[in-house]
């Protein structure tokens, strides 16, 4: 079943109550939500209010809506604040699991996809699954349990057979942030669209071929090029921040710009020349990484 990753952060603001620890993972905790909104909704809802209770990801029947960096605590296995549940493991909150059918079958199948990639991510086997009831005791994840808990782990492990490692963790980067290697990928787009507000799809619309020149360590796999283009609203809020023209579209004028926001704002780039190459994308994630 296929899904859309997208990044819906909790405030920073909000973090002394609802992300408190930084933290470094060792489990992956599976609840059902205990209600029929998708993940957007409840996301949402739990970013908004005032509530100290907290999750990283939330999975619906068509996305998986990330709002939590992994290298942050979230408090959602019941059992304190010295928990391991909620110090150490990843909070996955599977949706639609109240009046189950159709919709909660593919969510947690979505659910079953995205914690196998997580599991390849950190090198983890399937031990390191746990629900909320062996935390807490809570009987969480309820419907999951009903349909039977082994049947969900089997569901996983046969994911992890075919599913791609999202790089939400490979060794030597903190969970949660920009590998900083210099190539301007999916995952770096993700993180940016988040930070400048903007839907997380992973993907820079609308640029035109002949700005390709100068973008060199822009992969393909995230960039969309083509003859004409409306532009990117990624692209379009870069410029708003670094004082650029905002047609949406990357091309020289805009990665000078760039260039010197990164440079006043003490993340050296190199030349300032118009170019995006390994340099400047580094020092944008680590721009980006500031801000997550």
């Amino acid at each position: 079943m296929p899904y859309t990753i997208i990044d819906l952060p909790v405030p920073s603001g909000k973090y002394g109550k609802k992300s408190p620890y930084k933290m470094t993972p060792q489990y992956v905790t599976v609840h059902n939500t205990a209600n029929d909104a998708s993940a957007r909704n409840e996301a949402n809802y739990m970013r908004n209010n005032s509530s100290s209770t907290s999750y990283h990801v939330a999975v619906d029947d068509k996305e998986v809506v990330r709002c939590l960096p992994f290298d942050r605590n979230a408090f959602h296995a019941g059992d304190g604040g010295n928990g391991t549940g909620n110090r150490k493991s990843i909070g996955i909150e599977i949706c639609y699991s109240r009046s189950g059918g159709a919709r909660f079958d593919a969510a947690e199948q979505n659910a079953a996809a995205y914690i196998a990639s997580l599991l390849k991510s950190y090198g983890w086997g399937i031990d390191r699954v746990r629900r909320h009831k062996d935390w807490s005791g809570k009987d969480c994840p309820h419907r999951t349990m009903a349909y039977g808990w082994q049947r969900f782990l089997n569901m996983v492990t046969a994911a992890m057979g075919g599913a791609a490692d999202t790089g939400e963790a490979p060794s030597g980067r903190l969970p949660g942030k920009l590998d900083e290697d210099g190539k301007w990928g999916k995952d770096t787009t993700r993180k940016t669209q988040a930070v400048m507000g903007t839907p997380a799809d992973g993907i820079v619309s609308g640029q035109l071929i002949s700005c390709k020149q100068y973008l060199p360590n822009c992969l393909v796999s995230s960039w969309s090029f083509g003859k004409t283009g409306n532009g990117s609203p990624m692209v379009r809020a870069i410029q708003g921040l670094a004082g650029a023209a905002p047609d949406g579209k990357a091309g020289k004028q805009t990665v000078t710009a760039m260039q010197g926001l990164l440079q006043g704002k003490g993340f050296p780039c190199g030349q300032i020349d118009g170019y995006m190459g390994a340099k400047t994308v580094r020092a944008w994630q680590r721009y980006i990484n500031s801000r997550l």
